[in-house]
């Protein structure tokens, strides 16, 4: 790790490092054969711009493979607003090289770079341009390694050979508001897939996703600081309203279509897509209240598929990245909650139990299953929040872990498998960062730490996060404690209380991890015990908790923050009757829903970007939890924010960029006119050009300081 200048405050190396991701190794993968693992990382802890990275297996000697400087002679990158929106879908706040694509061998690589086409060869250790139309995304080179195919941002899928001839369009848009080889906004913002086109395991067609997105409604988002700037539109399906029409086609090198059919108006959401040598392509399909999914093979010689497998849920079904996937001897392999826990199941055979929670898979092996999965019983878990690397035999057996540093409680941030590598970064309470080690299977199946660490050139924090875990009450909510440096409870007396969630779904904050925990420790050390809570919703602990909030954000979520805020006090110098709450999009709904239902437990609160009317959230997730607003609309009334506008008695700051394209700004607006409405003082803090990330420096910077000073004046403090 680089080190801080000593001119630095947390605020300001937080949002500078962004969450000290800046400099951090990721995106890894190992090549088929093992010999090498590639990655990005920049070169120190404040500079963005990523470049591409291998290391030798055998060596262990790192080389840089591609560098954004040299590649633009050192210009500025040039992103189109099609970038711009998918690495808003994705979370994106790094530059230059911000992912990659391999070949079928793991030696070429291909990449956008300022809307432009380039490959790095990694075993010659060259880079260089291949001619393209642009601006282009996702390009993805053929597993021979004799083509690329790119999307453009004018709806095109093109093929381009490697050798820097024969740049064509393999396919053209057919409509106005029709994209091919994109992923669609649902896809990207809700499914956690980013990509539209899929190579065949010869390199001979493709799979290719496409999308038109005329039924969808159409929002402009406009730039109040800006008035002679024209609004940008954008197709955003809102809960109850229209997706994007969304069909598959196999496309020949040598121009052949063939449609590919499936039920689309019984299952109109393409959630997976997997074709591997291991049998036929596989498509997970969805229906639009997600109760109901289909794992299909497809047939490539007529574009028909057939159903392998159907799975119900009178809730709803979940998304695992890695499945589903085939084993080399032709099993179907996926993750399903049918056994009333989140299993692993190869085949017919479910293979994990109860006491395991499987997240997502990482490899299939001949013989084995890499995977990540968390406690699945909290009753035989010591402390929450750990993540691992598990690996377990097609039958079932031999289990075992992939151990770190001999820790007990860990929390893998990623990991990823082939060829007997193993690559993991892992996350300790009391550590800094994240450790990367890449390790090799001996022949008796026992891993060993033996080939290398990967550097890490974040920053060191300027603050040492001191979590303390529990699980909280009767229903075990698993919680972070902290106080404040120093703290001496004979000395310093009760604390005011500043609860630091996120809540939801998909959002786990109470991890076995130091970074992540160190906002909340700033703020701690601002004279709060801040108090981070997962309650029932979010991720870790097993079907039945995730799905306990069906058509009950408004109870549920906000029942476990008072509750493990009631338990905790048995234990730790909470001060109940000083008490705040703080979050952002999820969170920040919370925190507005808590001061406007439980005003006798929260005192004030901060609500960032919040959703406050769920008929302006999108589609795939608001009716996942909700149902459809038209079926079910006293249960969108009762989780909304503004009908409890006239209820407000306590101070609530909301903030919002108005550039948000995923929580827009009409959600504030809205609950802000509600409140006047209803005679409720409050305070609206707009932030100009601001997206759901916030990834401007000072902006973020300053936000911390703002909320510090609001909650200490709302608390009397």
């Amino acid at each position: 790790m680089t080190t801080h200048t000593s001119a630095d405050t947390f605020p300001r190396q937080y949002a500078r490092t962004l969450r000290y991701t800046v400099g951090a190794p990721r995106s890894f993968s190992v090549a088929p054969d093992g010999s090498r693992v590639v990655f990005l990382r920049s070169r120190s802890g404040s500079d963005r711009a990523n470049l591409l990275w291998t290391l030798d297996t055998a060596t262990g000697e790192e080389r840089i493979a591609a560098d954004p400087a040299v590649l633009l002679g050192g210009g500025e990158e040039d992103l189109s607003p099609a970038e711009k929106a998918r690495r808003e879908r994705s979370r994106e706040g790094s530059a230059g090289i911000v992912g990659y694509a391999l070949d079928g061998a793991g030696r070429l690589a291909a990449f956008a770079l300022s809307g432009r086409l380039f490959v790095a060869d990694l075993v010659a250790g060259t880079a260089t341009e291949l001619p393209a139309e642009g601006p282009l995304l996702d390009p993805r080179p053929s597993p021979d390694g004799v083509h690329v195919a790119y999307a453009t941002t004018a709806g095109e899928l093109r093929l381009t050979r490697v050798d820097g001839t024969g740049d064509r369009a393999l396919v053209r848009p057919d409509g106005p508001n029709v994209t091919w080889g994109q992923a669609e906004f649902i896809a990207q913002e809700e499914m956690d897939r980013d990509r539209g086109h899929w190579w065949s395991p010869e390199g001979d067609r493709l799979l290719v996703e496409r999308a038109d997105d005329t039924p969808v409604n159409r929002w402009w988002i406009a730039d109040p600081a800006n008035p002679d700037r024209e609004p940008a539109e954008v197709a955003y399906p809102a809960a109850g309203t229209a997706d994007a029409e969304v069909g598959l086609w196999l496309l020949g090198l040598d121009g052949t279509r063939t449609e590919v059919a499936w039920d689309r108006a019984a299952f109109p959401y393409l959630a997976r897509v997997h074709w591997s040598k291991g049998g036929v392509p596989l498509l997970l399909v969805q229906s639009r209240d997600q109760r109901v999914q289909r794992t299909l093979g497809l047939d490539t010689a007529t574009g028909a598929t057939e159903v392998l497998h159907e799975e119900r849920d009178d809730v709803w079904l979940e998304l695992f990245q890695g499945v589903p996937a085939w084993t080399p001897d032709g099993r179907l392999v996926r993750i399903s909650d049918e056994s009333g826990a989140r299993s692993l199941v190869v085949g017919e055979q479910t293979v994990t139990g109860a006491d395991l929670h499987l997240r997502s898979v990482l490899a299939v092996t001949a013989e084995e299953v890499f995977f990540t999965a968390s406690g699945g019983a909290a009753e035989t878990d010591p402390e929450p929040g750990w993540i691992a690397v598990g690996r377990i035999g097609h039958d079932g057996k031999r289990l075992s872990w992939e151990s770190a540093n001999g820790r007990p409680f860990t929390s893998v941030t990623t990991a990823v498998h082939a060829a007997g590598v193993t690559v993991r970064a892992t996350a300790e309470p009391d550590l800094p960062g994240t450790l990367v080690k890449v390790a090799r299977d001996l022949p008796e199946g026992v891993v060993v730490d033996d080939i290398a660490v990967i550097a890490s050139h974040a920053e060191t924090p300027v603050i040492t996060a001191r979590p303390v875990f529990r699980f909280a009450g009767e229903r075990r909510i698993p919680a972070a404690v902290f106080l404040p440096t120093g703290y001496d409870r004979e000395r310093d007396g009760l604390l005011p209380v500043l609860m630091d969630p996120y809540g939801g779904p998909h959002g786990q904050r109470v991890v076995q991890a130091h970074n992540p925990h160190l906002n909340s420790q700033w703020f701690a050390d601002q004279g709060f015990a801040v108090v981070v809570a997962d309650g029932r919703g979010t991720p870790g602990r097993g079907p039945a908790w995730e799905k306990s909030i069906h058509h009950d954000f408004a109870g549920a979520t906000l029942d476990d923050q008072a509750d493990a805020l009631a338990a905790l006090a048995e234990e730790f110098p909470l001060d109940l009757g000083r008490v705040a709450i703080r979050g952002w999009s999820y969170g920040g709904y919370l925190a507005a829903l808590a001061v406007l239902r439980r005003p006798d437990v929260f005192h004030a609160a901060v609500a960032g970007a919040p959703v406050t009317d769920w008929r302006l959230y999108d589609t795939h997730y608001t009716e996942r939890y909700l149902g459809h607003p038209a079926e079910v609309p006293e249960v969108y009334d009762g989780n909304s924010l503004t009908g409890y506008a006239a209820g407000l008695e306590r101070p609530l700051m909301i903030i919002h960029g108005l550039a948000d394209d995923n929580v827009v700004a009409a959600h504030t607006l809205r609950l802000s006119s509600a409140l006047l409405a209803a005679g409720r003082p409050h305070t609206v803090l707009p932030l100009s050009g601001v997206t759901h990330m916030t990834p401007q420096e000072e902006v973020a910077e300053n936000l911390l300081l703002l909320q510090v000073d609001f909650v200490k004046k709302s608390l009397g403090i």
